[in-house]
């Protein structure tokens, strides 16, 4: 679960900003909407979050820092190769000073601050804490590039040689590498008795952190449908549920001549999967001109079966029969939709934060309001996270949205960007909020020249 995140000269971001998924005191009414601390030293966190503001303001910016982290931490960096991002370029001071960021979250029942702050060229510095309400402990941290504080560490690690093989990956960490990464590409749990808590942190942004861009769509999708008939049946009252006119979905089998992607991609995937070296016993490979996924199955030792996952629409008359449809036949709206509905199935399957960049694209502004609607009413005791940033004011209603789940990002004079939360303000819980936002009470939307002044108004 992600409780606060905090960023600093980073794209658009000049100043420390923080965001919150910390529940507060409004919204007394809709209490499911939190998810209770389990004792009293640990913190009631919200399920969901919604990021409102102007093109441009900084809403995706937001997302593209929490997922840089994530990635950095995953991937890593090359060697002498620089950091790629961009720090705060519209004012002199942030070129020249390094750029921070934190996560505080909660993951396998302990809490957790992991942060770092860094330049195009190496990694500054690195901390990582357990806390709670009453204190914080330190678990590592670095300074200046190559200092290493892991007394924690090696306290926990009685064995020399664990405690020294500790030391070693630390200096062996590259300057523009995390601590983190290295630990996990160089497999220390494998050789470290005691790392739990790194271990935890790095599940936390491999497995339970998604960041989902408007463009983004669920991998494995297919591989799961095909291994898991009770997904499939879930799959398809979903698309029943959102109206779509879809009775079904199907992998269905097609000539490999048939695939629609460059032969020579076909041939290689052929010939990796009946490889005898090969483990694999699955492949799939995209055709995004299209929006067709194809998977590849080693039936036996010298035969490739593909599929391709299809819809299932009844044609009506005297007898009725099924059509079967390519996805890409179908509308925008029911593709994005089903882009989605593996995220509300991870979502109730507990432990999973998605943060969606343009939920709206290409769907109805009730869908919109039903979908998460639908996760809040439905996800008592999940421990699940929902934060969307989106353009659709329909959202903002307290009928829908406590003050503290709704937050909006703007940007200054010079173009720095800020973000600051509805509770803020002091507004009813009755009171509708739409209508002010539309009129710039929480500045959030664009600020539109004078239209006389156009040029090409005036040839």
């Amino acid at each position: 679960m992600l409780i606060r995140f905090s960023i600093e000269n980073f794209l658009s971001f000049r100043t420390r900003q923080k965001f919150s998924m910390l529940a507060g005191r409004s919204g007394r009414d809709k209490s499911f909407h939190v998810l209770k601390k389990g004792n009293r030293n640990d913190v009631n966190l919200l399920k969901t979050g919604v990021i409102f503001g102007a093109n441009a303001s900084g809403k995706s910016n937001l997302i593209k820092a929490i997922d840089f982290g994530r990635r950095l931490v995953l991937a890593g960096t090359q060697t002498e190769k620089p950091i790629q991002f961009q720090n705060f370029r519209l004012h002199e001071d942030s070129v020249k000073q390094p750029s921070r960021i934190e996560y505080e979250i909660k993951h396998k029942g302990k809490s957790y601050a992991y942060g770092f702050t860094f330049n195009n060229k190496k990694i500054i510095e690195e901390w990582l804490y357990e806390f709670d309400k009453i204190k914080e402990t330190l678990i590592f941290e670095r300074s200046n590039t190559t200092n290493f504080d892991l007394k924690p560490l090696l306290e926990k690690n009685e064995n020399e040689n664990e405690k020294q093989f500790l030391n070693f990956i630390s200096k062996g960490t590259p300057d523009n590498q995390l601590f983190l990464t290295e630990i996990r590409q160089r497999k220390v749990k494998d050789n470290v008795t005691e790392i739990s808590d790194i271990l935890n942190v790095i599940d936390w942004f491999q497995n339970a952190l998604t960041v989902f861009y408007p463009k983004s769509k669920v991998e494995g999708v297919e591989f799961e449908l095909k291994e898991n008939t009770e997904l499939s049946t879930i799959f398809q009252e979903f698309l029943k549920y959102f109206d779509t006119g879809i009775n079904g979905i199907s992998l269905e089998k097609i000539d490999f001549d048939k695939v629609k992607v460059p032969s020579h991609i076909k041939e290689e995937i052929k010939s990796s999967l009946l490889s005898e070296k090969s483990e694999k016993t699955n492949a799939w490979v995209e055709n995004p001109m299209q929006n067709v996924r194809y998977i590849f199955t080693k039936e036996n030792s010298d035969d490739i079966i593909v599929r391709k996952l299809m819809t299932k629409h009844t044609i009506h008359g005297k007898n009725s029969s099924t059509s079967y449809f390519d996805i890409n036949e179908e509308s925008d709206g029911t593709q994005r939709i089903m882009d989605f509905i593996p995220i509300l199935i991870d979502l109730f399957k507990g432990n999973n934060v998605f943060i969606i960049d343009e939920m709206e694209r290409s769907l109805h502004p009730n869908l919109i309001y039903d979908l998460i609607d639908l996760f809040l009413d439905k996800s008592e005791g999940v421990n699940s996270q929902l934060i969307l940033a989106s353009h659709e004011s329909s959202l903002l209603t307290q009928n829908l949205l406590r003050k503290d789940e709704i937050w909006f990002v703007v940007k200054d004079k010079i173009g720095a960007s800020s973000i600051y939360s509805l509770e803020d303000y002091d507004i009813r819980f009755d009171k509708k909020i739409q209508k002010d936002y539309l009129q710039g009470r929480f500045k959030a939307i664009p600020r539109l020249g004078n239209r006389h002044k156009l040029s090409i108004l005036n040839m």
